[in-house]
């Protein structure tokens, strides 16, 4: 973290404004208009070019120059005290015509950047002619060769550390698992690696600058200049480095489609842009008037704003994959903010090329470009920051429940602090980037946007408590929630775990909706009245309106009471099988005034509460099964109970059917004895959920141990004796033989 916050201060550094270059040259300037300009527009204009002391000529379509003598200097004033562009957002007229201003300071500064460019040609020429003044290598080795030397020293110290510490720290990146926070830790050494290698070249650079070029001159300027903005880019490269890993996917913590692809654009971006920078800087230092380097400026920011469309408008796609990512199960609102992402931050370049383009023509242009280099930073990195800590503290959360167990009141807590953090995050870069907008849009100084955000302080405070609430609350009833597991048909043969949530968890879902509803309404209501709102004619009529929907809907508020006494009474739970006289099945969902049912052929019946007379409940403690095995009469009873009991020993022994055994299969004794068979009675007692299959699997084994024991099962076949009928008279018997049905019958 601290290295990150180091490299953000590197990067408002790097995205200070420039200043217009030649502040100290005193040539006079012609302003070429076009005639349609409005005054106000033509004295920034005058304001914002001769504020230096210099002298403007004003040219109006080619006509004679007409001179304008700017005060000195140091007396240079703006003729109005206001800002630029300070919109009044209570006079509507005069907000469109600041609007227009700023407007036609764009298309003006457009032009001009855009006249400005075959300037820049004079710029090699400005450069030889400066460079030849050098006061560092007069006397010995040239300054370029000195500035060559020591690149190279920088270089090959950065490349000798890089080789001595390439074995020790590439143990440490290797990732320990694939959770986040290994991950993370090994990311963080290589992260570390990175910024040791640029400071030490860094450093070297200044130790060798100040001991081969004393001097203050172009060279010294040039390395100076060079280095920091080499050192800029390379800490771009590392933290993507940092981020996505290029070539170890297994310790990418930023989970980016195509990262390798964006990687390298980085790369691009990274080089390109120092090197524009740096450019820019050192033509203010050389240029002989300010046209050279505004052309560059208007190109080089032309050049990579394009770029930047470029790239967003590509990776749409994977910037929805990554802001999707981040939730497993990204609800509507997480999906528009994903598909839009990509156009928020194109649209934002345009906009603040387009400021930048206006700023070159104001009097407090520096402060607009400033404003501007700040934002694109702040809306890249908030962002990634707000992912980060909420990243992390979902690992810890995580490495909580895994030492501590998971409780529904620690998942709710650690999601409530997640929200907070990220909340407090993304508060402060707002906090920030109203600050820096503030006294540029609406002309507010610091003490007005002090008294403002006092005001904004109190409704935000409560709109922040009421949102943590709400995390809180629906990450507690989430954990209760049961889970719907059943996408398609089940086996009923298939072994079950116990499924039946408590009563508390049965409860909590049925009352979610109308917590969350009357926290958020209570929030609502409260920000309504921080913000002056009076909400006593709110609070009256949403009485009245529910007066009129409860006597339009009897049926319904039935329903709902019916709905709460059966919870009261703990009638049934998520998971239990019921029936209600018509219909019957496993609950599976329970809301304020219905449930749901699923029948055992896949249909799921909705049922009223107040359709409910009565309810039976099949899953509750104990179950206890019997069932009805026909013997023959031949049939050694003493020896079929041994056998049977064999059987529900075995049964109790077995890993698989045993923990759902309450008390074992045994025979209670002889049901009926009817003119084919003796009918024995088999009984045990079991978990509820579990007595199907109990019984299924009792009856396969019993029916093998009686096979095994040499015991007659009854049978429905005619035995026809007798010496009178011949063939004919046997085969009519046997014709009219009934195939016997199953021995194994269960007890009605």
């Amino acid at each position: 973290m601290i290295s990150l916050f180091g490299w953000l201060a590197l990067v408002f550094m790097f995205l200070a404004p420039v200043t217009p270059a030649g502040a100290e040259d005193q040539s006079s300037i012609v302003l070429n208009l076009r005639g349609d300009e409005t005054p106000e527009t033509i004295r920034r204009m005058v304001d914002a070019l001769s504020a230096p002391g210099r002298q403007v000529e004003i040219r109006v379509g080619g006509a004679t120059a007409v001179p304008v003598a700017a005060p000195p200097a140091e007396k240079a004033k703006p003729a109005v005290a206001q800002p630029a562009v300070a919109p009044s957002m209570a006079d509507e007229e005069g907000f469109q015509a600041e609007v227009n201003a700023l407007v036609d300071l764009f298309v003006d500064g457009v032009e001009y950047g855009g006249a400005s460019i075959p300037a820049i040609g004079e710029l090699p020429s400005d450069w030889g002619r400066v460079w030849r003044r050098n006061l560092n290598g007069r006397e010995s080795l040239p300054a370029g060769w000195r500035v060559f030397g020591i690149i190279c020293i920088a270089l090959a110290a950065a490349f000798a550390f890089r080789i001595a510490t390439a074995r020790w720290f590439a143990r440490k990146m290797r990732p320990a698992g694939p959770e986040f926070t290994p991950r993370l830790i090994a990311s963080s050494w290589g992260l570390l690696q990175d910024v040791a290698t640029i400071l030490l070249a860094l450093a070297l650079a200044r130790i060798a600058r100040n001991a081969w070029l004393p001097e203050n001159d172009l060279a010294n300027i040039a390395l100076t200049t060079g280095a920091n903005g080499a050192a800029i880019g390379a800490l771009y490269i590392a933290v993507g480095r940092f981020l996505v890993a290029p070539g170890a996917p297994d310790r990418r913590i930023m989970s980016l489609p195509r990262a390798e692809v964006h990687f390298r654009r980085l790369v691009a971006y990274a080089i390109l842009t120092p090197m524009i920078v740096t450019g820019i800087l050192l033509a203010q230092h050389v240029s002989a008037g300010p046209r050279p380097v505004t052309g560059l400026i208007a190109l080089t920011g032309l050049v990579i704003s394009l770029f930047k469309i470029w790239w967003f408008h590509d990776g749409r796609h994977d910037l929805a994959a990554l802001v999707l990512s981040s939730s497993s199960e990204p609800g509507p609102i997480r999906r528009l903010i994903a598909s839009g992402t990509a156009w928020f931050y194109i649209a934002t370049t345009v906009l603040l090329w387009m400021v930048s383009s206006a700023a070159a023509m104001m009097s407090n242009g520096g402060r607009w470009a400033e404003a501007s280099a700040m934002t694109q930073v702040a809306i890249v990195i908030i962002p990634i920051l707000a992912v980060g800590i909420a990243s992390l503290m979902r690992c810890h959360a995580m490495r909580r429940e895994a030492e501590h167990g998971a409780t529904p009141m620690r998942r709710a807590g650690g999601a409530a602090l997640q929200a907070a953090a990220v909340g407090v995050l993304w508060a402060a870069g707002f906090f920030v980037l109203a600050r820096l907008w503030a006294g540029l849009l609406l002309g507010v100084s610091s003490a007005q946007f002090a008294a403002v955000m006092r005001q904004t302080a109190g409704v935000a405070i409560f709109a922040f408590a009421g949102w943590v609430a709400l995390v809180f609350l629906h990450a507690f009833f989430e954990a209760y929630t049961p889970k719907r597991h059943v996408v398609g048909p089940t086996d009923e043969d298939v072994v079950h775990e116990e499924g039946v949530p408590s009563r508390l968890a049965t409860v909590l879902p049925v009352l979610r909706g109308v917590v969350l509803g009357a926290v958020l309404g209570l929030t609502i209501l409260i920000v309504l009245s921080r913000l002056g709102v009076d909400i006593g004619p709110l609070l009256a009529g949403f009485g009245i309106l529910g007066l009129a929907i409860s006597f339009g809907s009897q049926a319904l508020v039935r329903d709902i009471v019916s709905g709460v006494f059966f919870m009261l009474e703990d009638a049934f739970r998520v998971g239990e099988y019921v029936d209600t006289g018509r219909l019957k099945g496993t609950v599976e969902k329970i809301s304020l005034r219905s449930m749901q049912l699923r029948h055992q052929s896949g249909q799921i019946h909705t049922v009223p509460f107040g359709q409910v007379q009565s309810l039976t409940n099949a899953s509750r403690d104990w179950a206890t099964v019997k069932f009805n095995v026909r013997l023959d009469h031949s049939a050694d009873l003493e020896q079929a109970r041994k056998a049977i009991k064999k059987v529900g020993l075995a049964l109790l022994e077995d890993p698989e059917y045993g923990p759902h055994f309450i008390a074992q299969l045994k025979m209670q004794g002889v049901a009926d004895i009817t003119d084919q068979a003796i009918v024995i009675r088999l009984k045990f007692t079991g978990k509820p959920n579990q007595a199907s299959m109990l019984q299924r699997e009792s009856l396969k084994r019993v029916y093998r141990a009686l096979n095994d024991a040499h015991i007659p099962f009854a049978s429905n076949a005619v035995t026809v004796r007798g010496g009178e009928g011949g063939a004919q008279t046997g085969a009519a018997a046997a014709i009219a033989t009934v195939p016997p049905p199953s021995p194994l019958v269960p007890a009605g």
